[in-house]
């Protein structure tokens, strides 16, 4: 299926500060959030702040409006200005997410509670989409190892499941005639790759708590893989043993593989991956060679050692 393209949008597209400054206000209330500096309150909505990451890259980050502004969110329709224009609906205090499956400790946590025990860092990462576009992002969040070793996992677990938020009144691309998706929409990683140092989950960017656009209030950042496997909204995190199945992979297996990492030299079947549209840089700036792994490879090729990476798409 392909996930459609809408032109450029504006700043006037954003879903206005207002609608989500209460779950902002709750995540400032946490008081030293995972160990973040929290900055001063605005009268529009609280600031996350965290330690500078060594994984970061110094390339031009992508601005906040259009960061917030083109967004693949089937969940509020498939539309790149659809996100914005209706996540402001969602509600997402209070929140809670399940940590289950093949561990030792399973428990459901509430937001803040699931967020305390983790020093924020702010890692600027290359964002790759599938359908040859990019943004450079300073995410806000913590490493998803952190939160597997706390539930110790099982010698069983091999893969680690992510489910995503239903409720159709609030998400209206859940509830249509026609629904792009099976809901819930589901990812999985595999074990090695969730405990890889460059995985997170993102609470923020931009020095701010996730727009609901984004993901909130908690979302998947996996920054060697293409965006789709980024699940947004997380209920629930599984270890399991055995390979998970993942929504666009069940929606159509021979164009969106589980593993999905990007690759120049693999095109998707309706176009080219050797390039991608850099948003936000303008008409004159052309197209710019996409890199293996998105450039992350000296830190996630090695888990990849035997594999053939054109059939494992």
């Amino acid at each position: 299926m392909l996930i459609r393209h809408a032109p450029d949008l504006t700043e006037a597209h954003v879903t206005p500060k207002q609608a989500y400054v209460d779950r902002r206000h709750f995540l400032a209330g946490l008081g030293a959030v995972a160990g973040a500096a929290l900055l001063p309150v605005s009268a529009d909505a609280a600031k996350l702040s965290g330690a500078k990451s060594a994984y970061s890259t110094d390339e031009k980050q992508t601005s906040f409006e259009d960061v917030t502004s083109y967004n693949n969110f089937y969940e509020f329709g498939t539309d790149k200005s659809d996100p914005a224009a209706y996540a402001g609906k969602l509600t997402t205090t209070p929140w809670s997410i399940k940590v289950d499956g093949l561990v030792n400790k399973p428990a459901t946590y509430a937001l803040e509670e699931f967020i305390k025990p983790y020093r924020l860092e702010e890692r600027i990462y290359r964002h790759r989409c599938v359908e040859a576009w990019s943004m450079v992002i300073p995410w806000l969040g913590f490493a998803l190892a952190d939160v597997i070793k706390k539930a110790e996992p099982q010698g069983s677990a091999k893969y680690v499941a992510f489910e995503t938020l239903v409720r159709p009144s609030e998400m209206p691309g859940q509830s249509a005639f026609f629904p792009a998706l099976k809901w819930p929409y589901v990812e999985g990683l595999r074990l090695d790759e969730a405990l890889n140092p460059l995985t997170m989950l993102a609470v923020g960017l931009y020095g701010e708590t996730l727009p609901n656009q984004n993901g909130a209030p908690l979302r998947l950042v996996v920054p060697w893989k293409y965006g789709f496997k980024g699940i947004k909204s997380i209920v629930r995190i599984s270890l399991v043993e055995k390979q998970p199945p993942t929504s666009w992979n069940l929606e159509n297996a021979s164009e969106y593989g589980f593993y999905s990492n990007v690759n120049p030299e693999v095109d998707h079947p309706r176009w080219s991956q050797a390039s991608e549209r850099r948003i936000g840089a303008g008409l004159l700036a052309g197209r710019q060679p996409t890199l293996m792994f998105n450039g992350y490879g000296d830190q996630v090729a090695a888990m990849y050692a035997g594999m053939d990476l054109k059939v494992n798409y």
